[in-house]
């Protein structure tokens, strides 16, 4: 078998025969693959941007990668920490007073009257590991008084849209009017927290969220495609949105390079959800947390933050009171912003591997026991939190490449 010092080519050809089948298969109109391990990368784009449009997919194509923007935004906090200009422990009140006494709903399908106090302060710690006592609620919209207050207040709770959320001043103040779920570190609640460090970050740093972190952090790794919007010029590489029909099981157009909703930069750059990048940006971004905050002889991050981040944080009573769908926590725990995988998964990754995917068609994750890197771009949302068969099937593939 031909090989490179760290990949097979005999792999990576089943991986390209894998992802071309899907393509072929109408799951997804185009995807781009990247694999590296040891310093070798290989990627590859297969497919078209969009349905029934002739232009290839192309490797500096750009992807809206929703929550995949949760472990930059880690990263950005996480930079005011090593600067002492944040301190994970401490309250946020300092810098959200919007935030400061909280409440507490006595039941989370109570009216919001019925509340109690908090037993503590929403501290920075919460907000990186999703244990504020707010987020996303897995139940039919509209099913609690809670989700009726957050859609009234346009707090952004569902799929990404940019277009909803007002300006993070307002988005804050709307956010402290509500009592919180659950109490602070009770247990883990999805995607709000990010969303929250976003405008802790405007405030402590003194910069727009979105201007922190081109600043801060893209910059200097050379991430020229990644924000929360995309101009006039770089329109030819943005790839069409889709989602899946549930009756039908057809692709169906969500959202159009040209006229959508990530078109024009947004009022609330969003924290959680609200990034378009590149394979390359987000290699460059991966690449530096797989080696200890380092990228391209360029540090971004200390060590000991990036060991914080991509270590498990929660308790087992954290985990055990947490509604995510999937039996996730049964192999996987949360650090900063990102998951880590604790236990055979019924995937090739090893314990210890971390990453995040993204809900609109995306996902990445470092296997530091392998010093392996894989991301996987497409168009094409996920209709579950079960991984689709193309990222299940890429995983594979990826780790069967290894020499």
């Amino acid at each position: 078998m031909k090989t490179t010092s760290a990949l097979s080519a005999t792999g990576l050809a089943r991986t390209h025969e894998t992802m071309t089948a899907h393509v072929a298969s109408g799951a997804v109109p185009g995807l781009v693959t990247l694999v590296s391990r040891r310093g070798e990368l290989h990627v590859e784009a297969i497919g078209v941007q969009a349905i029934g449009r002739a232009e290839p997919m192309r490797r500096d194509a750009l992807f809206r990668i929703s929550s995949m923007t949760k472990p930059i935004t880690a990263v950005a906090a996480l930079l005011l920490v090593d600067e002492g200009l944040l301190r994970l422990d401490e309250p946020v009140d300092r810098l959200l007073p919007e935030l400061a006494d909280r409440r507490v709903l006595k039941r989370l399908d109570g009216p919001l009257e019925e509340t109690v106090p908090a037993k503590r302060p929403i501290t920075v710690r919460d907000l990186l590991t999703f244990t504020m006592g707010f987020g996303i609620v897995f139940a039919p919209p509209d099913s609690y008084p809670i989700q009726r207050a957050m859609t009234e207040l346009r707090l952004g709770q569902g799929f990404p849209n940019p277009a909803l959320p007002p300006a993070p001043d307002e988005w804050i103040r709307g956010l402290g009017s509500l009592p919180l779920m659950h109490q602070p570190g009770e247990r883990w609640m999805y995607n709000t927290g990010s969303d929250v460090l976003g405008v802790l970050i405007a405030r402590a740093s003194g910069r727009p969220f979105d201007a922190f972190l081109r600043r801060r952090l893209f910059d200097p790794l050379g991430m020229r495609d990644t924000g929360f919007s995309v101009p006039p010029e770089k329109q030819g590489r943005f790839s069409t949105s889709y989602l899946t029909d549930a009756q039908s099981g057809a692709l169906v157009l969500f959202d159009d390079p040209a006229t959508g909703q990530w078109s024009r930069p947004p009022a609330f750059p969003s924290g959680g959800a609200g990034l378009v990048s590149s394979v390359d940006d987000y290699f460059a971004f991966g690449d530096m947390l797989l080696h200890d905050g380092e990228h391209a002889g360029v540090r971004v991050l200390s060590k000991e933050s990036v060991a914080l981040m991509t270590r498990d944080q929660l308790t087992p009573e954290q985990k055990a009171a947490s509604a995510f769908p999937g039996g996730f926590f049964d192999h996987h725990g949360w650090g900063f912003g990102v998951s880590v995988l604790t236990a055979d998964d019924s995937t090739p990754r090893r314990i210890g591997t971390f990453g995040w995917d993204g809900g609109m068609g995306t996902g990445w994750y470092a296997d530091p026991r392998e010093d392996l890197t894989t991301i996987l771009m497409t168009q094409a949302a996920w209709t579950s939190p079960i991984p689709p068969p193309v990222f299940r099937d890429f995983w594979r593939s990826a780790y069967e490449a290894i020499a």
